[in-house]
């Protein structure tokens, strides 16, 4: 009889690297801003100067009865406008950023120029006291990101990866699971560009799930960790010893994470979220603590 052949384990799905998708640089649009250029239009003004990328940058806009100019591209003046709604031109007129896949995944602005995006009307970034990029900024400097290789482990809008890349990060790999998200990134300017010049060649995104795709991961091979997942409930696996060892094997000894938790109502949700995390990470190899709304863990 032949020799059968040996057992292999299952192959680990490959992750994949978005392929390049320039950034949209079209106006965006909200009602105010829509509602902004009609009164410009009305008063009898020829011009409007403003920001229509989320105050990363200001220009003027040339008006006319039916259209206005920006950037040498001519515009219709918008239709009926959303409260907490972007709008982007997809070159034939201003729709909301907004996708409905699994689930309704949307881009809305904030009072602090950064948005912050929603799934199914849940919020998924701080915006209410302090703008999702600072706190975004607060939470990196606590990993001291300067010369060092970080994982991000869910990289949602990527501020976390512009504050490392602001901070003099070497090497920032991020992981997303969602394509919407992906998309959504596309359309906001305060999301990085891993292939712009800006970024130097030093951000990684992938589109994959970081549960499966950490596995493909060397021992050892990062300095720090971003770890920003959903909730609990949405993404349990995200929160489990099994996950966190792994986080253990592929940090560094004395190499930082920050876990965020959030503050789930314990009266409500009868769970201590953030000291169950810490107790799990402690398990793992961690020395772990309260830090934000969070957890900051060294690896020992």
């Amino acid at each position: 009889m032949p020799t059968p052949w040996p057992c292999r384990p299952p192959a680990v799905p490959q992750p994949r690297r978005p392929p390049p998708v320039p950034h949209y640089t079209g106006p965006l649009l909200t009602r105010p801003l829509a509602e902004a250029l009609l009164r410009a239009r009305d008063s009898g003004a020829g011009s409007w100067t403003g920001s229509l990328d989320l105050a990363r940058s200001t220009g003027t806009a040339t008006l006319a009865a039916d259209h206005w100019t920006w950037k040498e591209q001519r515009y219709p003046y918008p239709g009926k406008t959303k409260d907490r709604t972007l709008y982007y031109w997809d070159g034939e007129e201003f729709l909301a950023v907004s996708r409905f896949g699994t689930a309704l995944i949307k881009l809305v602005p904030t009072d602090w120029d950064a948005p912050t995006f929603e799934i199914d009307g849940i919020k998924m970034l701080p915006s209410a006291q302090v703008s999702p990029f600072e706190d975004a900024r607060r939470k990196v400097a606590l990993i001291a990101p300067a010369g060092k290789t970080v994982l991000d482990t869910c990289g949602g809008l990527g501020y976390f990866a512009a504050c490392c890349l602001e901070g003099g990060v070497a090497r920032i790999q991020s992981f997303e699971k969602n394509p919407d998200v992906l998309w959504l990134r596309t359309l906001n300017p305060w999301s990085p560009d891993p292939d712009a010049p800006v970024s130097g060649g030093r951000l990684s995104l992938t589109h994959a799930d970081v549960s499966v795709a950490i596995e493909g991961l060397e021992s050892s091979s990062v300095d720090a960790i971003l770890h920003d997942p959903p909730r609990f409930g949405i993404a349990g696996e995200l929160y489990s010893q099994v996950f966190y060892d792994q986080l253990a094997r592929v940090i560094r000894k004395g190499g930082r994470m920050f876990h965020y938790t959030g503050a789930p109502n314990k009266l409500t949700s009868g769970r201590d979220v953030p000291r169950e995390v810490a107790k799990r990470l402690e398990k793992a190899g961690f020395k772990a603590d309260l830090a934000l709304d969070g957890v900051l863990a060294v690896k020992r």
